[in-house]
């Protein structure tokens, strides 16, 4: 593949509102003409290499940051709000996306959010929705998808929840087990723990200071729950914080973001960044032998390894997505390139749905985006048991992988060939180009269609470019 320039104004822009620079200071550190850095942060040229080489040595800038980020998403996102037939036929070329997401981020958010809501109050008038008319029904996103975005867009790192998580469990003498560090903050507080053959994975009294955590559920759920309501106990004055700096349009979405950021302290705290980072580094990426060392699920462990986001100490960028067994997708981030839609499910040709087809084991796959990136992905049923006969199991499929440039680091690529087939895989069938698809479910909304009544092949139609 060709290489790409890199555009960066408003990073640029942003690092040096946040030093409290002039362009003519900046521009003098990084050894560059005043319209020479003017032309940059307009994004009027690339950022040449000397400039990300200056960045470096002058301010410790973690140059990774400059290539994946906020941008790329929000391409991809106006790329399948644009799709809509609203819109009509004729759609932005990417560049001019490209340009908007980084010269006017702020502008390309808002033109996502009108999207959102055009869907919301189509949807609602599509099935009739008691909402339409009443006085409280104001055309925002649900709370879910508000607080699903702000996490989107944060790379799905919390870079003070985090640290504060790593402080937890270190100690003197390094890391600490995450149960006694847990006891002894609570035994603090004056709450006593209690292990319960109850329905409820977690129940906490306040007034009695009491945590009741449910003796049926695995020793990485238990362990979970425990560091999630010592989150909401201990870092309140944190998590409030960070609520405040994303200004949720609701209460609803704070109080479920609240929840979020409480369970990204717990999984920070059972994988602690950098022994998980340089653990990871040492198995080769090995989910299970990584759910051995620390005591965590197959699952939290995949979760965890997508976040890996550090600035200056960043770990491989992996895409982590979890879906039902409709193909719902449950849980999504991504530090790659490949961002998932925003609405309906993902490619049925990806191997996170044979998850449910083979329990237990991993499955591996070698896939090629549209956009012609290739991938390593591996796939896993993850069976949540009620903990009795009569509760019900919990059945989801899990999906990891990362660009196949890194898949040396990875033990899941040994006995491949990572120059052999990659199967063509897409994001979703209402935006993905492909014209041959055996398995597409719906056409391409910015496509043209050709139906001949006198000709049958794997589809029903033609797709014209």
């Amino acid at each position: 593949m060709a290489t790409q320039k890199l555009y960066a104004g408003a990073k640029l822009r942003e690092m040096r509102g946040r030093l409290g620079l002039t362009q003519k200071l900046f521009a003098d550190k990084l050894s560059v003409s005043l319209p020479y850095l003017n032309q940059m942060e307009n994004n009027h040229r690339p950022v040449s290499a000397g400039v990300v080489l200056a960045l470096a040595q002058e301010f410790g800038l973690d140059v990774t940051e400059l290539t994946v980020g906020e941008s790329e998403r929000l391409v991809s996102d106006m790329k399948e709000a644009l799709a809509d037939p609203v819109f009509g036929a004729a759609s932005p070329p990417l560049a001019d996306l490209r340009l908007a997401a980084s010269n006017a981020p702020a502008l390309a958010r808002a033109f996502l959010d009108l999207h959102r809501a055009y869907r919301q109050t189509h949807e609602r008038l599509a099935s009739l929705d008691e909402a339409l008319g009443r006085e409280d029904a104001a055309l925002r996103a649900s709370p879910w998808e508000e607080v699903r975005d702000f996490f989107h867009y944060c790379d799905n790192y919390i870079d003070a929840v985090d640290r504060a998580a790593e402080t937890f469990v270190t100690g003197p003498q390094g890391r600490r087990n995450v149960v006694q560090a847990a006891r002894e903050a609570l035994e603090r507080r004056g709450i006593t723990l209690h292990f319960s053959d109850s329905g409820a994975m977690r129940r906490y009294d306040p007034a009695a200071k009491r945590l009741d955590v449910s003796a049926r559920a695995s020793e990485p759920t238990q362990r979970f729950q425990l560091l999630h309501q010592v989150a909401l106990i201990t870092q309140n004055d944190l998590l409030e914080a960070t609520l405040d700096l994303a200004r949720f349009q609701s209460p609803e979405a704070r109080e479920i973001a609240k929840i979020g950021l409480a369970n990204y302290f717990a999984g920070a705290a059972l994988l602690p960044y950098r022994a998980f980072l340089e653990a990871a580094i040492s198995t080769r990426h090995d989910l299970e032998r990584l759910a051995d060392l620390f005591g965590a699920s197959v699952e939290q462990v995949a979760h965890r390894l997508s976040t890996l986001q550090r600035p200056g100490s960043k770990g491989i960028p992996f895409f982590f997505v979890r879906v039902d067994q409709a193909g719902t997708i449950t849980k999504r981030h991504s530090a790659t390139r490949l961002q998932f839609a925003r609405f309906g499910g993902a490619c049925p040709l990806w191997n996170v749905h044979r998850a449910f087809e083979t329990p237990g084991r991993f499955l591996r796959q070698l896939a090629e985006t549209p956009d012609g990136v290739r991938y390593l992905c591996l796939s896993r049923d993850v069976s949540k048991s009620g903990g009795s006969f009569h509760a019900p199991t919990r059945r989801y499929a899990i999906g990891l992988g990362c660009e196949v440039q890194h898949a040396g680091a990875l033990v899941y690529s040994d006995g491949l060939d990572l120059k052999g087939r990659f199967e063509p895989i897409g994001i979703s069938c209402r935006i993905c180009e492909r014209p041959d698809c055996h398995q597409r479910s719906v056409p391409p909304l910015e496509r043209r269609l050709r139906v001949n009544p006198d000709r049958r092949d794997v589809l029903p139609y033609e797709i014209l470019s």
